[in-house]
């Protein structure tokens, strides 16, 4: 059952919002949206275009994603595949260039997110870290070596 406050309402009609979306974007499953946009706009530095405890659109450097909360996908296939998964996302990294690893790194220990891998200089000439949010999603924000967002 969705939890959206009935006065609540999004900014365009989620046709208008879908028929807008372009390019490559993702949606993640997420336990509790209020805890992955605190993950999110704390650490990622992303901005909300639009959340409530059922949905979140969000946005970083022109892109858009979404968090959808489990209990919106009861009659989507993808439903049965998350239940009761401790962690999600196994073998994905969502990569967020344009983040600034040093930065995001600070910002997820002290909101006690699991840094999996500190930032670090890779051959592949970005800096990047590896933090894993509340759901065990893989995020990777990196930058340029050299270059800070």
């Amino acid at each position: 059952m969705k939890k959206r406050p009935p006065d609540k309402t999004p900014p365009v009609s989620p046709e208008d919002y879908g028929r807008g979306l372009r390019g490559i974007g993702f949606n993640l499953l997420v336990t509790d949206v209020a805890r992955s946009m605190a993950f999110a706009t704390e650490v990622l530095g992303a901005t909300s275009f639009y959340d409530d405890a059922d949905f979140a659109a969000l946005r970083f450097n022109g892109s858009d994603f979404m968090f959808h909360a489990d209990h919106t996908y009861g009659d989507n296939p993808l439903a049965g595949i998350v239940a009761g998964l401790e962690a999600r996302g196994a073998g994905v990294e969502l990569r967020i260039y344009g983040c600034d690893p040093d930065e995001a790194e600070k910002r997820a220990r002290a909101g006690g997110w699991t840094v999996l891998s500190g930032s670090i200089d890779k051959p592949h000439g970005l800096r990047e870290c590896i933090i894993i949010d509340d759901d065990g999603y893989a995020w990777v924000p990196g930058v340029a070596i050299g270059r800070r967002a």
